[in-house]
């Protein structure tokens, strides 16, 4: 077969034509880079060394050989999400502009792609997996392992399969008038939970894509940020799809997010701004978590009329048990402060919460006890497991 460009092919069709693949895509580093346009370096912080690094290149930054696998469609179809996100950011970056019902959507979708599909949400997703089956299995049971590449995938696949998931999500842009940038990172697009994060006992839930107060955060160039939010929890001041920020304390408090979700990398135009990256790393580094999830592990403690009951125990102390249930939790970091501009709703706040007690009150009628119950949240998985004595 004749291709336009070099290609590489195995039996099974073609194959991905670029090796090195961007999780965080050039497009996107852009406006970050040292002269914000088309050069081939970027300022960066490394939160592992500590170290500032002045004019990384930029092609190595937010990449692996196929690491979206060699799947040609796979490929071309992330390629696509992309151009669609560079054009309309062209667009959104120029003076006077206005934001559109189109580059909304595809603002949304670039930033639910980018969420799932970075270094980071992968190596998430591969250890969550690997905690699941050391707590069930044997350790030296290499064939229940999901590896990075794998979980690129299978997170692909779910970003296609809930495409439609955020629609309902209020869009706006916010523009940043004060001398603090915003900073970006190799895993850039937030998704965080005020409305969960400050209600009493949040640590024994968690939220996930869907759930009700999401916020979504992508900075989109150190003057402009892409937020995404539930209209029906929180309330923005905003004209023709923009809001302002002159408060250099709101930028921070949007900073800070980067620094607790990033993995390695924090990314600034200018070098200029190394002492206070390096400042906000030292403030948010006691928030950032140790670890992206929890794991709880229940045994099956009784039966009654339409219901199981399960007990939270530590797995190593189970005793005999024939079935029980693994819940993981994802462990989201709670920020020292939210921007101010980000309100609440009261109206809607009250029917969410009414909600809410519905939901819990038909839980709690379900279980004959509520003690040791196994955390419930949007954002945990559970699973079921029958096992032998042991």
């Amino acid at each position: 077969m004749i291709c336009g460009q070099s290609c590489k092919w195995n039996r099974c069709g073609q194959m991905a034509s670029n090796k090195n693949q961007h999780f965080v895509p050039r497009c996107y580093l852009r406006p970050f880079t040292v002269d914000g346009t088309e050069a081939a370096a970027i300022n960066l912080y490394n939160v592992d060394r500590r170290r500032f690094i002045e004019r990384a290149p930029v092609k190595h930054q937010c990449s692996g050989d196929y690491f979206y696998g060699k799947d040609a469609q796979l490929e071309k179809a992330i390629q696509l999400v992309e151009s669609s996100y560079a054009s309309a950011l062209k667009e959104v970056l120029t003076p006077g502009y206005v934001l559109d019902e189109l580059h909304r959507v595809q603002l949304r979708l670039f930033w639910q792609l980018q969420h799932m599909q970075t270094e980071a949400a992968s190596v998430r997703a591969a250890e969550m997996t690997e905690a699941m089956r050391n707590v069930v299995l044997e350790k030296d049971r290499p064939e229940f392992l999901l590896g990075i590449r794998e979980a690129v995938q299978m997170a692909m696949r779910a970003f296609a399969e809930s495409m439609r998931i955020l629609d309902d999500m209020k869009v706006c842009l916010v523009k940043n008038r004060t001398d603090t940038p915003f900073f970006t990172s190799d895993d850039p697009a937030v998704l965080t939970n005020r409305w969960y994060l400050e209600r009493p006992g949040h640590n024994r839930r968690s939220f996930g894509l869907g759930s009700a107060g999401d916020i979504l955060l992508l900075p989109l160039s150190p003057r402009v940020l892409f937020l995404g939010y539930d209209g029906d929890v929180y309330s923005v001041p905003k004209e023709r799809g923009w809001t302002e920020v002159r408060r250099d304390e709101d930028i921070e408090a949007f900073n800070e997010h980067q620094f607790l979700n990033c993995r390695a990398n924090v990314f600034v135009q200018s070098s200029a701004h190394a002492r206070l990256v390096y400042e906000s790393l030292l403030r948010a580094a006691p928030r950032r978590p140790e670890t992206r999830h929890r794991i709880n592990y229940a045994v099956l403690d009784g039966k009654g009329d339409g219901y199981s009951r399960y007990r939270v125990v530590n797995p190593a102390e189970a005793g005999e048990h024939r079935e029980a249930m693994i819940h993981c939790q994802v462990i989201h970091p709670k920020p020292a402060s939210w921007p101010r501009l980000i309100a609440w709703r009261a109206k809607g706040l009250r029917i969410r919460e009414r909600k809410l007690g519905r939901i819990c009150s038909t839980l709690s009628g379900r279980r004959a006890s509520r003690e040791g119950a196994v955390p419930q949240g949007a954002g945990a998985r559970g699973q079921v497991v029958r096992r032998s004595p042991h």
